[in-house]
């Protein structure tokens, strides 16, 4: 018997709650106000666990939700060193299937989902972050740390974005780069739109994922709930 993802969405909330204090609960809320998925990171084939890991920090510390991770020819590695327990707080999408156009997959979920991408390179005469245009979704992507992105990423990107260096290095650790990106593009949105926090539906999925990942052996609990669901 299929469950209907709403009724399973709106089950774990109200089974997992129990095990979560209301501190917490109030905390989650409270992290959820700042929440916008207004705003994407992408990564394609980032190999450093150490760079990888920070971005995932940059993203929940800068308060965006969602992080896509494209693997054409690498494996992702989130190290808890340095992540510090962020991956357990930003979304992460991933498309990682062998033998498959996985930049493309990515891009077509993002255009279907309203998103603008903008495509990182050092060596290109791109848009300055001042000029990104915050009135949509915006999705910013970044390439691996020898390479950048592939060709297809940048050339079926809808613009090119680039950010002013003065001197002899070529670029920034792609840690630092996505840093000095949220910062700004946060701090414009924020100031320039009213409309970037969460939606109930998204404050909802968030409560549904947090709450279970609060419990300890979560996994076994939800086993016994989606017995529970089926033997009705």
């Amino acid at each position: 018997m299929n469950i209907d993802p709403k009724k399973l969405q709106q089950a774990k909330i109200e089974y997992f709650q129990e095990y979560v204090t209301e501190t917490k609960k109030a905390l989650l809320e409270q992290v959820m106000d700042e929440r916008t998925r207004q705003i994407a990171i992408v990564l394609e084939d980032v190999y450093k666990p150490h760079n990888a890991s920070a971005v995932f920090r940059n993203c929940d510390c800068f308060g965006v939700q969602d992080l896509h991770i494209i693997n054409n020819s690498t494996e992702y590695h989130i190290n808890p060193n340095v992540s510090k327990g962020a991956s357990n707080w930003v979304t992460m999408h991933r498309y990682e299937q062998e033998g498959k156009p996985n930049t493309d997959l990515c891009y077509k979920e993002l255009k279907s989902e309203g998103y603008k991408i903008y495509a990182t390179s050092p060596n290109v005469e791109g848009k300055t972050l001042d000029q990104v245009d915050l009135n949509g979704k915006v999705a910013i992507a970044f390439g691996n740390e020898a390479d950048g992105l592939s060709d297809f990423a940048l050339d079926q990107a809808d613009e090119l974005l680039r950010i002013p260096m003065y001197g002899f290095t070529e670029s920034f650790n792609i840690s630092v780069t996505t840093a000095l990106c949220l910062h700004s593009l946060v701090e414009r949105l924020r100031k320039e739109r009213n409309d970037w926090h969460l939606t109930e539906e998204d404050r909802q999925f968030l409560r549904s994922v947090w709450y279970m990942g609060l419990t300890r052996n979560a996994d076994m609990h939800l086993k016994r709930l989606m017995e529970e669901m089926t033997a009705l």
